[in-house]
């Protein structure tokens, strides 16, 4: 049995607020599994290791014996979630935000216990709500209370619209709290505001309020954003495994000790003395990258392709040799032979920007020699193209 300290250790590990802890200790002690909730919109459905942040507190309270309702927005992604826009989402259709909740399912047990998680969607409840039932639920918050959210608040100031609608986000975030009766609700530091509004609304209906616990934003690979897909500064829980591993060794030596105290069950402690044993010179830093690397990969792909990838990424960017796989792309006259229009129908790149945007940053070259002009054009014969640090392509023209 383990003890309540270790249990509130465990369980704020790596958290940036939880409200209150003299409340969570006091339910701890009741030694009844308590019903953990978090919510997720499925308006970009690709999980990276930002939410992985949160995903790993949730399988904290599994290790404990607690309840994760893993809940799906799919009626509250069809407002769309204000938080952090400067102008009103456009929402989801139905179909769109069902398509989305698939691919969840199939990561989240990546990381926790699908005998300890329910998926629900907030559906099952609010679809059943009547126009009556809405005017009570609008009737518990008042305009004031809203626009204390820092971004309605800083669209008020600048006359930016707000639509009524998004009032209701926060809100029905907070009934489902009710719904489920829940002891403890996760989310980001971003999303406090919504967290607040569930533990308003269970002490209004008489239930005891909620736990709310934030969780830091996880920087991506560039050390200074929010991880972000759109940023492209992000590592995907389906990356390839010679990807994955790639990314994380380009990230910064001060970033990996936060990678390993979000990402890892590794405890403080052993992180500290990582940090110092780095200091003293007793540890290289790209050892303690590389171990970082092989077990956020062994995790989602396992230790035989984390091994395979450990090789590749030493044989390829320690001894400057090629990767053994290559993909190819055969050419002739009549077709494109800009180098822009090549590595963006290769598909080694997500969007034409995306390539102009490596070009401009001197991060492609052809047969070693850096590629500065975006028109540049490929010459007949066989070339290696290097598209960033990790991605390679053997073009062949005829």
């Amino acid at each position: 049995m383990i003890g309540i300290k270790d249990q509130m250790d465990l369980l704020c590990k790596g958290t940036v607020e939880v409200i209150e802890k003299d409340e969570l200790e006091a339910k701890l002690k009741k030694g009844k599994p308590l019903k953990v909730k978090a919510g997720f919109d499925p308006t970009a459905p690709d999980l990276h290791l930002g939410h992985v942040v949160l995903l790993e507190k949730l399988r904290h309270f599994q290790i404990l014996g607690h309840k994760v309702y893993f809940l799906i927005g799919d009626f509250t992604g069809m407002i769309g979630d204000p938080t952090g826009k400067s102008e009103t989402r456009k929402p989801l259709t139905r179909e769109e935000v069902l398509k989305n909740a698939e691919t969840y399912k199939r990561q989240v047990f990546k990381i926790l216990d699908p005998e300890k998680t329910e998926i629900v969607f907030n559906s099952l409840w609010m679809d059943k709500f009547t126009a009556s039932d809405f005017i009570k639920l609008c009737s518990k918050y008042t305009v004031a209370r809203m626009l204390e959210r820092d971004d309605f608040q800083k669209r008020f100031r600048e006359n930016r619209p707000i639509a009524i609608h998004e009032f209701l986000y926060p809100l029905i975030q907070g009934y489902d709290s009710v719904a489920l009766e829940a002891d403890v609700e996760l989310g980001g530091t971003d999303q406090k505001f919504n967290l607040l509004v569930g533990r308003t609304l269970q002490r209004q209906t008489g239930q005891e309020p909620q736990i709310i616990i934030t969780m830091p934003l996880l920087e991506g690979l560039d050390g200074v954003n929010k991880m972000s897909k759109s940023l492209g500064n992000y590592v995907a829980i389906e990356d390839p495994p010679k990807e994955m591993y790639g990314k994380l060794m380009s990230i910064s030596d001060e970033l990996m000790f936060r990678y390993y105290e979000l990402l890892t069950d590794r405890p403080l402690g052993d992180i500290e003395r990582m940090k110092q044993d780095m200091a003293n010179g007793i540890l290289h830093p790209k050892k303690i990258k590389e171990d970082l690397a092989f077990e956020i990969t062994a995790r989602f792909h396992g230790k035989d392709k984390a091994k395979e990838a450990q090789e590749e990424f030493n044989r390829v960017f320690a001894r400057h040799e090629l990767p053994d796989e290559i993909p190819e792309i055969f050419l002739r006259e009549g077709e494109s032979l800009r180098i822009q229009d090549v590595i963006f129908s290769s598909g080694l790149c997500s969007s034409k920007g995306e390539v102009k945007r490596l070009i401009r940053q001197k991060a492609v070259s052809i047969d070693g020699e850096k590629v500065l002009d975006l028109n540049f054009t490929i010459p007949k014969g066989e070339h290696i193209i290097k598209i960033g640090k990790r991605k390679f392509l053997r073009v062949k023209v005829a």
